[in-house]
């Protein structure tokens, strides 16, 4: 398998090219158009269980599932908003934390897990917001709200994200999740209006845009709403 991403920044979208035998897991809706020679079907990674947890958070059931089983072919897919794509190379030896919207596809060899992440101590009773982990050998890629952009932490070096500008961080990275300090007011569905806390040596990326302070910037020019 090789992949190439065209035109990076706001307009992202991957081409995937795909050996007989060979496949590719998606979300659903990421498929934009693919070769004859490629099989489609929806699979539940991991099992029911983790069909229902990917419900539970917001996400649809199914993956899209494509396999080249007549030959070589090519597959493209996009994400749903504006933003950027970035490819991830896993060798097993450690999780990959995404924000829930940020898993795009993955080859083969990919497992995708939806998880609850508690919230920091005497934070509205223990309750938290989902995220992806990610694990196992190849290829994962990444989509943004935005431009994605990576910091770079040295060892014992910390800085604090706004949870709607997270993209993702390697499992091994130690962090915590806080409420937002006074005047980033947001609410607290989904994790809006929390920070997380990393702390290195390690590597978050973060989208240039938030998701949810677009949405709000947004409503201001619906008519009818005060």
């Amino acid at each position: 398998m090789n992949y190439e991403i065209f035109y990076k920044g706001a307009f992202a979208m991957l081409k995937v090219k795909l050996n007989q035998g060979e496949s590719v897991k998606g979300e659903m809706g990421a498929m934009v158009s693919m070769s004859p020679s490629i099989d489609l079907k929806g699979t539940v990674d991991g099992g029911i269980m983790r069909g229902l947890g990917r419900m539970l958070s917001g996400e649809t059931f199914f993956f899209q599932e494509m396999t080249a089983v007549r030959g070589q072919g090519e597959i493209l897919l996009a994400p749903p908003s504006l933003g950027d794509i970035e490819a991830i190379e896993l060798d097993g030896s450690y999780k990959l934390y995404v924000q829930k919207d940020g898993f795009l596809a993955g080859t083969s060899g990919i497992e995708v897990n939806t998880k609850m992440q508690n919230l920091g101590r005497g934070l509205l009773s223990g309750e938290g917001f989902f995220i992806v982990e990610i694990s196992g050998r190849g290829t994962v890629f990444l989509s943004s709200y935005g431009a994605i952009h990576a910091i770079n932490l040295a060892p014992g070096e910390e800085v604090t994200i706004d949870n709607g500008h997270l993209v993702a961080w390697p499992g091994y990275m130690q962090y915590s999740i806080d409420k937002a300090s006074k005047g980033w007011l947001s609410s607290f569905t989904s994790g809006e209006g929390l920070v997380c806390k990393f702390r290195g040596e390690g590597v978050v990326l973060v989208q240039s845009r938030n998701p949810a302070s677009f949405g709000n910037w947004l409503k201001k020019f619906i008519p009818g709403r005060s």
